[in-house]
């Protein structure tokens, strides 16, 4: 930790006592802290945060993504995942097929990762089939399966309430959901980047219905396009208010956004001050959302090793198969071993944890496949 004159020489001395004494900051304050020239002074500030919260762990899970399907109904223009059907570069995965790429992983897997576009025609009835099949095959494995979107664009579909949806998932084996599809809640952004995507009021909505129920979930926030940074933090903000009255929430992930392949393919990307700025003051800001992840898929893995000291405290996975980052651009290998990971995590200086979906530690996995969360 820097002295107190240190952070006087940009305006950080009321926000540096305010972190050390464990009081909550303001959306004004985390715009300053965006508008620091010196990363390292908000950088040994979420530190702090994150030391106190974790010390030197450092946390990962053995875990498999499924992209089930790019076909989406949704044109987002930050999106190079998503595709119209009949696209030569569409696909939509069998239920056979998904469950060949399960098999694939052997006994090891904690954690299953299901999401894709928003598929114009694949009833529920499809998911909670599948869903079910999963949880056959690999029953003490967690599901975390499918974003606010999708689960806003199946009732869509079935003329049902999203609660209904929810509970119907619930059953079939569904134990917590993705973070995904909340990109950024202006308005502003929204209606010139994704005005068909689920809006900020109902991605939020969704959450909250899911946590009423027992299922937890992850939150995200895409940056790096047209937003500002006070649209950053207001996203951080909204989040935290909803933590505020549901606990919901388990990992905040900030994505990076990849412009290549996009209809934004001219944007320059972020740089990797902007990457750590941002998780830092993700780490500040959201006092009551316990884990930061450093998803090493879009930021690479050497700038995923500098976040845990940024206040990132989570490497996310072996991944094994990724599509959405990498279609955008993303030069990251596709997965990683457990060995490999823990290796990158000792080589920063952090004790390598494995964790399951909910941060429990290897040895305190439940061996029933219990989905009992709430």
């Amino acid at each position: 930790m820097f002295e107190p004159r240190y952070y006087k020489n940009f305006g950080l001395e009321e926000i540096a006592r305010k972190v050390a004494d464990g009081q909550r900051l303001t959306v004004a304050e985390g715009e300053k802290l965006f508008a620091c020239p010196d990363l390292n002074a908000v950088g040994s500030l979420a530190h702090q945060a994150r030391t106190r919260l974790h010390g030197n762990e450092a946390y990962y899970v053995v875990n498999r993504h499924i992209n089930y399907s790019n076909i989406c109904v949704n044109g987002c223009r930050f999106c190079a995942f998503s595709r119209k059907k009949g696209d030569p570069l569409s696909f939509e995965l069998s239920e056979e097929e998904i469950l060949d790429k399960i098999r694939t992983n052997g006994n090891d897997l904690t954690e299953i990762h299901v999401v894709g576009g928003c598929h114009p025609e694949k009833p529920l009835s499809f998911f909670e089939h599948l869903i079910g099949k999963i949880r056959e095959l690999k029953p003490h494995a967690f599901i975390k399966a499918f974003t606010a979107v999708e689960i806003a664009h199946f009732a869509k579909n079935e003329g049902i309430p999203v609660g209904d949806v929810l509970a119907r998932l619930k059953a079939a084996g569904v134990m917590m959901m993705p973070g995904g599809g909340a990109e950024v809640f202006s308005d502003r952004v929204r209606k010139l980047l994704c005005p068909e995507k689920l809006e900020a009021a109902g991605w939020l909505d969704v959450m909250r219905q899911a946590h009423a129920i027992g299922i937890r979930s992850n939150a995200t926030m895409l940056y790096g396009h047209i937003e500002t940074p006070r649209e950053r933090v207001e996203h951080m903000a909204a989040l935290r208010e909803l933590q505020d009255r549901t606990g919901g929430f388990v990992c905040f992930i900030p994505l990076t956004f990849q412009p290549s392949n996009t209809p934004m393919g001219k944007m320059e990307p972020t740089t990797g001050v902007d990457d750590l700025k941002t998780i830092a003051v993700s780490r500040l800001m959201l006092d009551n959302i316990a884990h930061i992840k450093a998803y090493w898929v879009m930021m690479s893995v050497k700038l995923a090793q500098a976040a845990l000291y940024y206040g990132a405290d989570d490497f996310d996975g072996t991944v094994v198969e990724e599509k959405i980052g990498h279609m955008a651009g993303a030069e990251s290998q596709q997965g990683m071993t457990r060995r490999e990971i823990e290796a990158i995590i000792r080589e920063a200086g952090f004790q390598p944890v494995e964790r399951d979906s909910l941060f429990r530690k290897a040895g305190h996995f439940p061996s029933n496949g219990d989905c009992k969360v709430d």
